[in-house]
Order: C-alpha cells, then structure tokens, then sequence
C-alpha cells in the first residue's frame, strides 16, 4: 500500500499520498514501546533502541507487514523520546502498549529540524478540523541514509484529537 518492496535500500520508498490528510480511529491498536536518551531533542542511542525493539519483535514473530508497519515517537521533554513501533501481539519482555483514539494525519518532506515547524502546524489542523490535537507522534519514514538517497525526507504527522 504504501512502500516499495523491490527497493534495494535498507528503507522502502515511501509514498505519502495514503498518509496525506487521513484519519484513523484505533481501539487498542498494538506497540511496543521503549526509550531514547537525547540533548535537547537530539538523539543519543537511537539505533540502539531501534534494533533491539525490531529484534524483539522479530523474535516473538509479532512483526506486521511492510505496509502495517509504523514508528511512532513522541518527545515528552528535551532529553527523552518514546518510541512505538506497531506489533502483531505481545512482545514477551518488551513493554507492549495499546493505542486508543482518533488520529489526523498529515505528510511532510523537511529536514528534522522542521519538526517544531510540523507540530504547530499539525495543530492550526486539527483546529480547522474542528479538534483539539492533544498529543502529537511522528512517523520519521527512512533512516537518514535513505532519506538522502531518494531526495525526499517524509515524516508523517499523527496528531491525537479530541
């Protein structure tokens, strides 16, 4: 639906367009969630993270589809950023989490640094929407690496509305 499978990059190309002004309603919709330590929103540990919440999932075979799969994270302060990436099922050891809500999605193509930039945006959104975003995550669709590569740096929005 929304990725490349015959990329030969670690990333797929991503295609923004099923992404773009979307909403979506889940009722305990699965992830695991863990950490990264940052410097004022500047990752530390990140691949780190990354690659022992993807071998977690792999080895509890919990891992969804290419096209069902997402990244979210949230930064609940300048030094840390949670991570959600969607599961098929629990994870043993990992701290499985259920999301609930209604969600307004949007695309954007910028250097992270735009992220400040995105989330008001996301929320004047939800406001023309007639909403009230209360949390907002971001899905960084391709490593840097990939980013460069394909000539485009896509984030999608998700901002939880009430």
């Amino acid at each position: 639906m929304t990725r490349d499978k015959n990329s030969t990059e670690c990333c797929p190309r991503f295609n923004p367009e099923p992404w773009q002004n979307k909403t979506y309603t889940w009722q305990d919709k699965p992830f695991i969630h863990d950490s990264v330590k940052q410097f004022f929103h500047i990752p530390l540990d990140m691949g780190k993270v990354i690659t022992r919440m993807w071998n977690s999932i792999q080895q509890a075979g919990a891992a969804p589809a290419t096209e069902d799969f997402i990244m979210l994270a949230h930064d609940p302060s300048p030094w840390k950023s949670d991570l959600y990436m969607t599961v098929t099922k629990d994870v043993p050891g990992a701290g499985n989490v259920r999301l609930s809500g209604t969600f307004l999605s949007r695309v954007f193509d910028g250097p992270y640094e735009a992220v400040p930039k995105w989330f008001k945006e996301m929320e004047d959104y939800a406001r023309s929407s007639g909403k009230k975003a209360v949390k907002q995550y971001f899905y960084y669709t391709t490593c840097p690496k990939c980013a460069k590569k394909y000539g485009h740096n896509y984030v999608v929005a998700f901002a939880q509305v009430e």
